[in-house]
């Protein structure tokens, strides 16, 4: 069974989704690939997952790193998993590029290079915006590229953060 939650945020509504334990979704209402990985049959419910997340917003959307995060299960392939999972190890405030995760990638594998393409592609399906900070990834040379809930969020985001990505960014 799937739940939903619904909860307000200084950059727009915000709808979260769990199975019950676990986070498996946070979509800025209205975001591209917005609730990809709901099921039509998915009931309002409170949960403590979702007290938990919204405390994570809480802090986070004011002005702090949280120290903790809601349970997730992430929904995708072995790649977009794979993806998911390195975004969660960029430190708040701090940003790659597609690149980078391409290099790391390549490097993993034995390879001389890796498609960063195909990193953005897993990066835009991302289920879980903000706590598994999709925000954090930048076009080549540090450029504001695609964000699904838009690209003046992620500068927000970015600025929230004090990210030097978002200093240097001059629209």
């Amino acid at each position: 069974m799937q739940y939903v939650h619904h909860c307000a945020s200084p950059l727009g509504g915000i709808t979260l989704s769990s199975d019950g334990e676990a986070l498996t979704g946070l979509w800025f209402d209205g975001q591209k690939h917005f609730g990809s990985t709901l099921s039509e049959e998915a009931l309002e419910a409170h949960l403590p997952v979702f007290d938990c997340a919204e405390r994570w917003l809480s802090d986070y959307f004011g002005g702090s790193a949280p120290s903790f995060a809601p349970p997730l299960r992430l929904s995708g392939t072995a790649f977009q998993k794979e993806v998911w999972e390195i975004l969660t190890t960029i430190p708040y405030g701090k940003t790659v590029t597609y690149g980078d995760i391409a290099q790391l990638l390549a490097a993993r594998r034995g390879l001389a290079s890796f498609s960063a393409q195909a990193v953005g592609q897993a990066v835009a399906r991302n289920p879980v915006s903000i706590i598994v900070p999709c925000h954090r990834v930048l076009g080549d040379q540090g450029r504001l590229t695609g964000y699904a809930a838009g690209t003046q969020r992620k500068l927000k985001l970015l600025q929230l953060e004090n990210a030097e990505a978002a200093r240097a960014y001059d629209p």
